[in-house]
């Protein structure tokens, strides 16, 4: 697929969810994000990967501060992997996932979405996991992310592999396994409703903005592997200043 084709795909529409699925899904997702469930703990250990990778963009960074801002830090479970002496900024909506987090002292700023964070906070560091596949307007996204990254910076995403062979099959016989047997609902409907992106796609736009993108997989390429790291340097922007 052309870039130019993909981004006129965006933004893209979030389909509705069904009803009983929508009065669990606040619950079911928090649950997700802590690993509260048998098969779900399993995943978030697999999830370290894309974790540790993430953290790891710190010593890609020329800064002592390394000034960070998290795009869906979710219920903040980002932040044991991440260094101490990090000034720490987040994009999170979804206020409940971290309310009663005992990391929120950690955090310096908290912001709802990512357009109302000033130009004048310039990063060292963007980073993200698991959140771009979940995004209606990721090349809009990814644009602020440009706005905000200091022209030596990074960008750094953990993603799964989201469109490929082996994900798809692994959360089927997994996740969406345990969660019929534990609500009697269909997990295919909610992975719809929230991985609107595939990783192919995401690598994509990724592409489009940033001169240097680099890939590594956990696993043996797109199509057999779990998780799929990109570290993006050099803005296009800057590129072509």
């Amino acid at each position: 697929m052309q870039i130019t084709e993909l981004l006129k795909a965006y933004p893209k529409i979030r389909p509705k969810l069904d009803d009983d699925l929508a009065k669990i899904y606040q619950d079911e997702y928090k649950k997700n994000r802590n690993g509260l469930t048998a098969v779900t703990s399993v995943a978030k250990k697999l999830e370290t990967w894309m974790h540790k990778k993430v953290a790891g963009s710190y010593y890609s960074v020329n800064s002592q501060r390394c000034k960070t801002l998290e795009i869906g830090a979710g219920t903040l479970n980002q932040l044991p992997y991440e260094e101490e002496n990090i000034d720490f900024d987040i994009v999170e909506p979804m206020t409940f996932l971290f309310k009663d987090s005992n990391l929120l002292h950690r955090i310096r700023n908290i912001y709802s979405d990512i357009s109302d964070i000033p130009t004048s906070n310039q990063y060292s560091r963007i980073i993200s996991v698991a959140v771009l596949e979940h995004l209606e307007n990721l090349p809009l996204v990814i644009e602020e992310s440009v706005r905000l990254l200091k022209h030596d910076g990074v960008f750094a995403c953990g993603i799964p592999s989201e469109g490929g062979f082996l994900w798809g099959l692994a959360w089927r016989l997994t996740t969406g396994l345990e969660f019929k047997i534990r609500t009697g609902q269909d997990y295919a409907k909610l992975m719809r409703y929230e991985h609107l992106n595939a990783a192919h796609e995401i690598e994509l736009i990724l592409h489009h903005f940033f001169k240097e993108v680099k890939v590594k997989r956990f696993g043996l390429g797109r199509h057999f592997s779990f998780y799929t790291y990109l570290e993006c340097s050099i803005p296009i922007k800057v590129h072509n200043n």
